[in-house]
Parts: structure tokens; C-alpha cells; sequence
């Protein structure tokens, strides 16, 4: 059996403690005594008492960073639910120190303010990745693509901000929706429920399924036939095009004054 490092023994003891007097109540000296261990030793692997009772969320945010970076999916939020399953995995892997942790937290209002704003971060690193930014290893902040020299922001941009925004949101309640029923007892298999719930985000925000690549997308024309001889020739180029039948919107079944508009086509 391998034998415990420092950094677990300090943990171990800390939870046991925890559990015995409560968080306020116990200190660092305590928790060092418990461990056979010195002040200094604990302030080489923790910063604060706090410190012990979370994961490394540096050293996570950094290995989703390097995963996003190195990602070979077609789409930015494949990319994501295939990172955030790292997080998962990593709570899963602590066992009952995660489990002790999620009852502890639910208890000290302090901790569980920390524990969303630790969450926030990756809400914040998925956000700018499906927008377009590139990750920053050292933290686990991005660099939005405005911000990258050369780059521009694109018509339309603040409507892609808000699609990831609401998108990061989902991958990380979809992680987290599992990951609370996980620690309840609830998931016997935690993984193959989060791939369902991932997949039902990327149903939700990713392109529709089987919606053509490429083509030519019309904006405007020119001509001289009236409307009621445009629909059906509009409706025989979807479909040829293999697109939806095209329906015929209200406001074009009225007659209105022809208006000259330049033509305008626009391909991908």
C-alpha cells in the first residue's frame, strides 16, 4: 500500500477534525498536530486552512486550458464537454474526500460562497473558448479574439457573446447536475450520465443536425415578376437545394408597392 504524502496526511487530518469540532473551530496548529506535521510543511502545500478542503482549481483550470488547446473536435463546445469530463472524472477519483467535502461545504455558508465563485472560473474559461478566444494556461483565464493582435470583432458579435455565455452556463450546470447527484449517492455511473446530459447541450446550442455546410446563402434580388409568381419558384430552389419548404411568411401575401432593391449575394 503506498503510503500517504504530506499533503494527504494534512488533509485527512483536517477533515477528520472538521468533522469532530467544526471548521470555525479548528486551526492550522491543530490540523498540523493531528498530521505529525510542521507549520511550515502545511504552508508548502496549502495557503490557508480553506486551501484544504478544495481541489487544485489552478492546476485543474490549467489542464482544461491545455485540453482545449490541443483539442482535435470539430467545434469549440465539443471541445469543451470533452474537457469538462476532466473535472468530473478528478471529483470521482477523490472518492469519499469529495463526499466529505460537498457535506462540508453545504454546512459553512463561507465555503459554499468560495465553491461558486471557484466554479465561476470555469464558466468564464468555457465561455471564451466557444466565443473564439484562445486559453491562457497560467490561470485559466482566456484571451477573447478582440484582444489578439491583428484580430477583429465581427458583425454579430454580441449576439455570439451571449450564445456562449448561455452555452458555458449549460456545460457547467449539465457538470454540475451530475457531479450533486454523484456525491448524494444518486449516480452509479456518473460518467455515462454526464455524456447524456453533454450531449443534450451540444443538441441544444450546437449547429441543428443536418444542416448543410456551404451553399449559397441570397439576401436580396431584383425582378420584375410579382410576389405570387416568386413563392413557388423560391420553394422549388429549397428544395433542390435540399433545404426545409420554404414557407410563405404572412407579410408576403399582401400586395405592397414594388421596391427597387440592388441585388446582393453572399457566399460562404
Amino acid at each position: 500500500m503506498t503510503k500517504p504524502t504530506a499533503r494527504e496526511r494534512l488533509a485527512e487530518a483536517a477533515f477528520a477534525l472538521f468533522d469532530e469540532r467544526g471548521y470555525e473551530q479548528t486551526t492550522v496548529d491543530d490540523i498540523t498536530e493531528r498530521a505529525g506535521l510542521g507549520r511550515t510543511t502545511f504552508f508548502r502545500h496549502y495557503r490557508t486552512k480553506e486551501d484544504v478542503i478544495f481541489p487544485d482549481h489552478d492546476r485543474l483550470l490549467e489542464q482544461l486550458a491545455e485540453r482545449l488547446r490541443t483539442s482535435g473536435h470539430n467545434t469549440p463546445l465539443g471541445a469543451v464537454a470533452d474537457a469538462v469530463r476532466l473535472v468530473l472524472l478528478h471529483y470521482v477519483n477523490e472518492g469519499d474526500l469529495a463526499r466529505r467535502r460537498y457535506a462540508l461545504t453545504s454546512k459553512v455558508p463561507a465555503l459554499h460562497d468560495r465553491e461558486i465563485v471557484s466554479g465561476a472560473r470555469y464558466q468564464r474559461l468555457f465561455r471564451e473558448f466557444i466565443a473564439g478566444g484562445r486559453p491562457d494556461a497560467t490561470v485559466g483565464a482566456t484571451v477573447p479574439r478582440a484582444t489578439v493582435p491583428g484580430a477583429t470583432v465581427p458583425q454579430g458579435a454580441e449576439p455570439a457573446q451571449l450564445r456562449a455565455e448561455m452555452a458555458a452556463a449549460a456545460v457547467v450546470a449539465a457538470h454540475n447536475h451530475v457531479l450533486r447527484r454523484w456525491l448524494r449517492g444518486e449516480s452509479p455511473d456518473p460518467v455515462r450520465e454526464v455524456d447524456e446530459a453533454l450531449r443534450l447541450v451540444t443538441e441544444l446550442f450546437g449547429a441543428p443536425a443536418g444542416a448543410p455546410e456551404g451553399g449559397t446563402t441570397v439576401v436580396a434580388f431584383r425582378t420584375g415578376q410579382d410576389i405570387d409568381s416568386l413563392i413557388p419558384a423560391l420553394r422549388r430552389i429549397a428544395g433542390a437545394a435540399g433545404g426545409m419548404p420554404l414557407p410563405v411568411p404572412p407579410i408576403l401575401t399582401r400586395p405592397y408597392p414594388r421596391v427597387r432593391v440592388p441585388a446582393a449575394v453572399w457566399r460562404p
